[in-house]
């Protein structure tokens, strides 16, 4: 391969499998019409994979299925948000899936945005952008927004204290103090579970 070919594939090697790109991910070292050239050259070889219009990635490959496994539902929604300077958050189906909450795998996963809305087909599913207020999405922490969007997606009658466990093994204290910090303004009911997510952190501030 030519060198800036080597380059582009050692860069995207060292994302490890499953990152998903787009070419101003590498304009930082490169010229655009050198990494446009060098990113069709490696899909036509079989290094990366072409996902849609624009978009790349490096497949993750199952031993056991013996394929390469669908793109990573986030880190294509990660890459949108990249490429067109969005602020975004998963919604429902893919927060309970992000969180672990959920073992179905849709065949559409809604994110809400600053942008426009959009859909777009990536391999068997697909992945959809809501428009919504910046004050849905503009929490300081991914977290904070991931875990209040998938307490609205199970509603007060699902959630339990099993639930309520699942969701705080996965945050430290630290975490937890910038949640709580940086949802006050949400509904109250919504509140009232992240302090009991929460809990331990909650106590610590006092």
């Amino acid at each position: 391969m030519q060198p800036i070919e080597s380059k582009v594939l050692y860069r995207i090697y060292g994302r490890g499998m499953g990152w998903v790109f787009y070419s101003g991910d590498f304009v930082d070292e490169f010229p655009r019409n050198n990494i446009d050239k060098a990113l069709s050259v490696l899909t036509k070889r079989g290094k990366i994979r072409r996902i849609c219009r624009g978009m790349y990635d490096y497949p993750k490959y199952s031993e056991l299925l013996r394929q390469e496994l669908s793109p990573d539902f986030d880190q294509v929604a990660r890459a949108f948000a990249r490429k067109f300077n969005w602020r975004m958050l998963p919604s429902g189906d893919a927060a309970l899936n992000l969180l672990g909450l959920s073992t179905q795998v849709p065949g559409r996963f809604v994110y809400l945005s600053d942008g426009p809305n959009r859909r777009y087909a990536i391999g068997n599913y697909t992945l959809e952008f809501k428009k919504t207020v910046l004050k849905d999405i503009g929490f300081q922490h991914r977290e904070s927004g991931l875990v209040v969007q998938a307490i609205k997606a199970l509603g007060k009658e699902r959630i339990n204290n099993t639930i309520i466990a699942e969701i705080r093994k996965q945050l430290d204290d630290k975490k937890c103090r910038q949640i709580l910090a940086d949802t006050k303004t949400v509904t109250g009911w919504i509140y009232d579970y992240l302090k009991q997510i929460c809990r331990e952190a909650d106590a610590w501030t006092g």
